[in-house]
């Protein structure tokens, strides 16, 4: 049974059906009701069609990745820094994992269709609702995430949860000194404020969404996992320096 649900979730055909309902579903959202900036979509291009790692921080279950999935498609068929008209979803670009929590794809009948769309479940030993230390990733979801990074993209959320300027888990780092894939760093703003934070509802509209992609990371692959953590969360800025006054005096 479970040898059926890998080769469904690995079947192209699937993935490109659930990319099209899904977008369709989710492009009102993004793209009419609220209104969706994208930046830096020139990094997308001369990027191999593997070992790339997109990092970026997280604010909403689905939504994130969504939007990406959007942008990824719409880039594939011409379109820089913009959706336009959401007909790339008749031949979306499928060749894209994300990295989700396990008990978080269980969670909905909405979340565990969202999953043949590509998702890499991971057992955390921490979540947003316990006070338990972070301990990183299972060594076998590790070894499920570098297989994927053979064959497509991913992208990944290092914080591991919607919380922002929440510490990373070093999962990630190692990943990258193991594997050294190219690193995109992306930041999103808005969606925290549009959407509801475990589904594809919106909660305003009118919002601006914004999409930021910058250019590739220059990594230091000798550097500890500390070092590259504090370089990715520096990227998506999501350290101590990009971290408002009035918070920064809350966490002291």
């Amino acid at each position: 049974m479970s040898l059926l649900l890998t080769r469904i979730r690995n079947s192209n055909i699937v993935r490109k059906l659930v990319h099209f309902i899904v977008g369709l579903a989710t492009y009102p959202g993004i793209a009419i009701i609220n209104k969706l900036q994208i930046e830096g979509s020139e990094h997308l291009e001369s990027l191999p069609p593997k070992n790339v790692l997109f990092v970026s921080n997280h604010q909403t279950y689905f939504m994130d990745v969504i939007t990406l999935f959007h942008i990824f498609s719409a880039f594939k068929w011409g379109k820089t820094d913009r959706l336009g008209v959401p007909y790339y979803f008749l031949n979306p670009y499928t060749r894209v994992n994300y990295v989700a929590a396990e008990k978080t794809m269980k969670s909905s009948p909405m979340s565990r269709l969202f999953l043949l769309a590509g998702g890499l479940t991971v057992r955390r030993t921490w979540n947003e609702d316990s006070k338990e230390s972070r301990s990183g990733l299972d060594p076998s979801d590790t070894r499920k995430i570098e297989r994927s990074l053979n064959n497509n993209w991913i992208i990944t959320f290092p914080q591991g949860t919607t919380t922002p300027y929440a510490p990373a888990r070093k999962g990630t780092a190692l990943i990258i000194k193991h594997h050294k894939p190219i690193v995109i760093p992306v930041v999103i703003h808005g969606f925290s404020r549009a959407f509801t934070k475990t589904g594809i509802g919106w909660k305003k509209t009118g919002t601006q969404l914004k999409v930021v992609f910058k250019k590739p990371l220059d990594i230091n692959f000798d550097a500890t996992a500390q070092e590259i953590t504090d370089q990715l969360m520096d990227a998506i800025e999501q350290s101590k320096q990009h971290m408002p006054e009035v918070l920064k005096h809350e966490k002291m």
